[in-house]
């Protein structure tokens, strides 16, 4: 396996735990927090949709992020944003496809967000490393599809479906919950025969939970760490931040890169963002602040 390390950073271990990450074609050191770049090829992603709907624009963009410091890429044919239409397979693969290809050399792990089994396959035979499935694997055939192969996985909490996820959702300890429902997918994917050191857990902010509700997981991240396997925290411009701040989307920057350095801060191993260069200057705050 490649590896991809790297030294600009000094290791924080007062904030995580270091230990390795196996992501298809690279092994990843988790002694500080990564960034993964949002590629969204889509044209109504709730922040940048449309502006790299364009399979040349998106490659172009994403070679953009690595330059400017993403560890990770996350390549997204279809909008999960609250009230999402869902897309077919071949109008998602249509849009993913052209950019795995174009980023096949581009030097770090390539993951595709679906929750589509069909893709996830194509996805892989076409060189992704991770799958991020906000379903979680609970689709028939995904969790077979991500055991037969040597990608890793990023199992995400949401409750209800992307339509409809932000009815009036309904918790007695959103923590607990979540963190129920995250081992019970842990060990599902181990039962499947998916290894842990190719599994990262996300509970989902914005995935069927109310302003209180992500505040009170923000507050409690570190709950999360006791499952065993990395944290991705993926908080970037979304609705929490407008609520708290009163800034519309394109404006969020700023809380995002601060929500971002309260999660590495807690546990989160891997940073889900739109704003990498911003969000990697913060982090050099934070990883002095471990030494």
């Amino acid at each position: 396996m490649r590896g991809k390390t790297s030294t600009e950073f000094p290791p924080h271990s007062s904030l995580i735990t270091p230990h390795m990450f196996y992501c298809g074609r690279f092994t990843l050191s988790l002694d500080r927090p990564l960034i993964m770049g949002i590629v969204n090829v889509t044209p109504d992603s709730f922040s940048d949709g449309g502006q790299f709907h364009s399979s040349a624009r998106a490659i172009q963009h994403a070679r953009l992020l690595v330059e400017q410091g993403a560890d990770l890429l996350d390549i997204g044919g279809e909008s999960t944003r609250p009230g999402a239409q869902a897309v077919g397979i071949e109008e998602e693969l249509e849009r993913v496809l052209p950019v795995l290809e174009g980023l096949s050399d581009c030097g770090v792990p390539l993951s595709v967000d679906t929750l589509k089994p069909e893709v996830m396959r194509a996805a892989i035979r076409a060189g992704a490393d991770m799958i991020n499935d906000v379903n979680a694997l609970r689709a028939e055939g995904a969790l077979q599809a991500v055991a037969e192969s040597g990608v890793a996985v990023c199992l995400m909490h949401m409750q209800g479906q992307p339509g409809t996820m932000q009815h009036s959702p309904l918790y007695q300890d959103v923590v607990a919950e979540v963190k129920t429902f995250l081992g019970e997918r842990i060990a599902a994917a181990e039962r499947a025969g998916i290894q842990r050191n190719r599994m990262l857990i996300d509970p989902g902010f914005g995935f069927g939970k109310t302003l209180e509700h992500n505040v009170c997981m923000l507050k409690r991240l570190d709950a999360f760490t006791s499952l065993g396997v990395p944290l991705l925290a993926g908080l970037s411009r979304k609705s929490m931040l407008g609520l708290l701040t009163g800034l519309p989307v394109e404006e969020r920057m700023v809380p995002s890169v601060a929500a971002a350095m309260i999660a590495a801060m807690k546990g989160a191993n891997i940073l889900r963002v739109h704003d990498v260069k911003e969000t990697r200057q913060a982090l050099r705050i934070v990883s002095a602040l471990g030494e």
